[in-house]
């Protein structure tokens, strides 16, 4: 972890220098200037859409190295929102680059697209539920007999509409997603995504770790040109399994917040706000998960 790793979990990042134009589930957006835009990583969690009240020690922080990593591996694949600016070139309050430290960067401001760009290489989640249903995902038709976390024969790209907060992203078809961004645009995103993911697999499985599926955001600068955005394979728009502990049938053990997601499955909470309050024993566990796919990814 870069410094600032002994900083108390912040729920809300609080600028005086720039004005926070925008606050999402986990990011705190700040403008900078006419092109620029300043992203501040929170220890803020989701869950079923909803933000949990306790933030989880280093998150943000974790979710930021593991985004510029990704950032500057895949440059080859896809351009991405990186400004050249640094944090300290646009924040110059000591105070403030220390609440910063480590999660936060300046990025291009571009426009974003209204589409989840999903991969999925193992069949989990709400891609295996519309297996047992339809016996395909999204309109992709998958061979019969697959179990829970089996292995895909193939990385499918399965897109999702991204929907207003505090409702679900819906799953579509490529032909939806045409209509909505563009001939050109889908198919270029399709491409980029499959390419992200085969290229990120690759590499976390020679480091012991399974990529089971992953989602990307992608926007357009003022020429048009399709550049990733927001996070790029983190444990919160990925699921990480540790190869160790894989084994097809069942939700395997993750590196992800789905270790939160299972504790909150056993509560009788209806999934709408107030959302919960985790025990130190889920947020320290959590945390750890968290801290480890770092590790192992970058090391």
């Amino acid at each position: 972890m870069q410094q600032g790793s002994q900083s108390p979990p912040l729920f809300e990042s609080r600028l005086r220098s720039l004005k926070k134009i925008h606050q999402g589930k986990v990011r705190d957006l700040y403008d900078v200037d006419a092109e620029h835009l300043l992203i501040v990583t929170t220890d803020r969690l989701s869950a079923f859409d909803v933000v949990l009240p306790d933030p989880i020690p280093f998150k943000g922080e974790v979710l930021t190295q593991i985004s510029l990593f990704w950032f500057a591996k895949t440059q080859h694949i896809i351009a991405n929102h990186l400004a050249a600016l640094k944090v300290e070139d646009v924040v110059t309050d000591n105070d403030e680059r220390a609440q910063l430290a480590g999660r936060a960067m300046v990025v291009k401001k571009l426009k974003a697209l209204p589409i989840e760009a999903v991969v999925r290489g193992y069949l989990i989640g709400s891609g295996y539920k519309d297996y047992k249903l339809h016996g395909s995902i999204c309109g992709i038709a998958l061979p019969a007999g697959l179990q829970m976390a089996d292995r895909l024969p193939e990385p499918v790209f399965t897109p999702a509409s991204k929907a207003p907060a505090g409702h679900h992203d819906e799953n579509i078809d490529f032909s939806a997603m045409v209509l909505q961004v563009g001939g050109e645009y889908a198919a270029d995103i399709r491409r980029a995504a499959l390419e992200l993911y085969r290229f990120a697999a690759e590499h976390a499985r020679a480091r012991h770790i399974i990529i089971a599926d992953t989602k990307f955001e992608f926007g357009v600068d003022q020429a048009g040109r399709l550049m990733l955005i927001d996070e790029a394979l983190t444990p919160d728009s990925s699921r990480f399994w540790p190869m160790s502990s894989y084994q097809a049938g069942i939700s395997p053990p993750s590196f992800d917040k789905q270790f939160v997601r299972d504790y909150l499955e056993s509560l009788h909470w209806n999934k709408k706000p107030p959302a919960p309050h985790l025990p130190p024993d889920v947020l320290a566990r959590t945390s750890d998960n968290y801290r480890e796919a770092l590790r192992l990814l970058t090391a």
